[in-house]
């Protein structure tokens, strides 16, 4: 099930609240979002959002959920983001994002970043030298990654 895309951040934001992670800057739920919508694609063939990914100097990034979190820069996310619509999370994506939370939710921004970075990941097979940005990461790329690394 595709959700609005601050439905899915909020949940993080909810997350590292309710743990008291002090460390939830926008690099690292940009990331985990990512992450996320990965793993629902490789796992579910379902994305968690219909939102576009792009690959970025530091990694990829969901442009739409930048310029919502941009302002914090490099502090922790206090609030969670302002919604129009309230989804309601199924069961078994509710048990994904947990997983996920539990998996990265430890660890930093740029260790996130450096993990979407890896050779060969759909950013790496994307992202051009030059520093172009609005490069699409493609979705069958995010599913076949997440997938492989399902396998594994």
């Amino acid at each position: 099930m595709s959700y609005a895309l601050e439905t899915i951040a909020n949940d993080f934001i909810r997350k590292a609240r309710a743990t008291g992670r002090n460390d939830l800057t926008p690099m690292k739920l940009l990331k985990l979002v990512y992450i996320a919508n990965g793993w629902s694609l490789g796992l579910n063939n379902q994305p968690l959002y219909a939102d576009e990914v792009e690959a970025w100097k530091f990694g990829p990034v969901v442009p739409a959920l930048y310029h919502k979190v941009k302002r914090y820069r490099n502090h922790p996310i206090d609030a969670e983001l302002p919604q129009r619509t309230r989804d309601v999370v199924s069961p078994e994506d509710q048990r994904l994002l947990d997983r996920i939370w539990d998996t990265y939710g430890q660890h930093d921004g740029l260790t996130l970043s450096s993990i979407t970075h890896k050779p060969g990941t759909p950013w790496d097979q994307t992202w051009d030298d030059r520093g172009i940005h609005g490069l699409i990461i493609p979705p069958s790329k995010i599913r076949e990654h997440y997938q492989h690394l399902a396998q594994g």
